[in-house]
Formats: structure tokens, C-alpha cells, sequence
């Protein structure tokens, strides 16, 4: 993936955002997309391979294994990551069709104003103001999806250093070992908090907006 086009793309939303818009922004940017890329992938790349169970069963370590962890980490943030991001995008999208729009009208003398409909981000107005708005409590709802999955597959956002099976075809209780938990446990907790930062962020922000209305 082309994280300089991705990262361009991030950043073209700014100057219609909010103060709380581009601390959101900086903060997916910054805390979550580079520490993802460049730390945590790395965490989790052995995160399969160094599954040990005691035993020499045949199958026994992969059953375990996708019991306990049914979907990676690595994987949920980065579908997280994706449809976060999305709503900010589509933001871009709509500025750029409003502005096409005032463009032709521009050119065909009927509207020399329209360049002037978004240049400030508090003045945003019409279906605009909506996709915004929208796109604040899409990013938060997605956030907190995202959250009570994270809760729900893994119980207070914790991985054990131990963990006992005893699925088929495992001969009887199996000792399990996970690779580096505090490590993981460490990185786990940095992209809660981070999200649920976010979370408040887009809140705030979505209060912002609507008091400003």
C-alpha cells in the first residue's frame, strides 16, 4: 500500500475540519496508523508461530490456537483503521463535488460566489454540514464497534501468558503458551485508549458543530 497517498488523501480533509477535526486527524494519523505500521505488525507477525502448546498431537496447537484467537488483532485494527478513515474521505468527496459544481456555475456566470460556500470550516452549510456531521458519529460508532468486539473476543483487552485447551483433537488438557503477552497486552492498551480519545474527540466535535448551527 502507498501510505504517502493515503496519508495525502488524510490530510486534504483538514482545512474543512474543525480544531477537534485535526486533533482527531493527527491523532488516527500519528498514535494509530504509523504506530500500527511500523510497531505493532511486528509484534504480532509471530503471533501464530509462536503458539506452543505441550503436546505433539497433530492439529492440537492450531485448534487452540483459533479458539483463542478467532480473528488477530493485527487484522481488526486494520479493517478499524480502514472504515474510520472512510467518512473523512467521503467529506473530501463532497467538498470536491460542491466544488466542481460552483466551478461550472462559475463558468456559466451564473454563480461567482460559489468559490466562497466552504472556504471557512465553521461555515459549513446544507448536505455538507450533514455529511459531516454524519461522518463524526459514523467515525465514533465504528470506534466503539471496533471497542466491544475487541471486548467481547478478548476479555478486558488482555491476553494471558497461559491458557489451558482441551478441544478435540488435543488428547487431554493442554498447556498453551502465548508469545510476549506483555508486549501485545502494552500495544493492545495503547489502541484502546487512542480509540476511546477518538471517540470523544468526535463527540465533542458533533456537540461543537450542532451548538454552532
Amino acid at each position: 500500500m502507498n501510505w504517502s497517498v493515503f496519508e495525502g488523501l488524510l490530510s486534504g480533509v483538514n482545512k474543512y475540519s474543525t480544531a477537534f477535526g485535526r486533533i482527531w486527524l493527527s491523532l488516527v494519523f500519528i498514535f494509530r496508523l504509523l504506530v500500527y505500521v511500523v510497531a505493532a505488525e511486528r509484534v504480532w507477525s509471530d503471533d501464530h508461530k509462536d503458539f506452543d502448546c505441550n503436546t505433539l498431537q497433530p492439529g492440537c496447537t492450531n485448534v487452540c490456537f483459533d479458539h483463542f484467537f478467532p480473528v488477530s488483532h493485527i487484522r481488526l485494527w486494520a479493517l478499524q483503521l480502514i472504515l474510520v478513515t472512510c467518512p473523512s474521505l467521503l467529506v473530501i468527496m463532497h467538498v470536491a463535488y460542491r466544488e466542481a459544481k460552483a466551478q461550472r456555475l462559475r463558468e456559466a456566470g451564473g454563480g461567482s460566489c460559489g468559490r466562497h460556500i466552504y472556504a471557512n470550516p465553521g461555515k459549513k452549510r446544507g448536505g455538507l454540514w450533514w455529511t459531516y456531521l454524519l461522518s463524526l458519529v459514523f467515525k465514533a460508532g465504528v470506534d466503539v464497534v471496533f471497542l466491544y468486539i475487541f471486548y467481547r473476543l478478548y476479555r478486558n483487552y488482555s491476553l494471558p501468558r497461559l491458557v489451558k485447551c482441551e478441544l478435540p483433537p488435543c488428547p487431554n488438557v493442554v498447556d498453551c503458551f502465548i508469545s510476549r503477552p506483555t508486549e501485545k497486552n502494552i500495544f493492545t492498551l495503547f489502541m484502546v485508549v487512542t480509540a476511546c480519545v477518538c471517540v470523544v474527540l468526535s463527540l465533542v466535535e458533533a456537540a461543537y458543530l450542532i451548538g454552532k448551527r
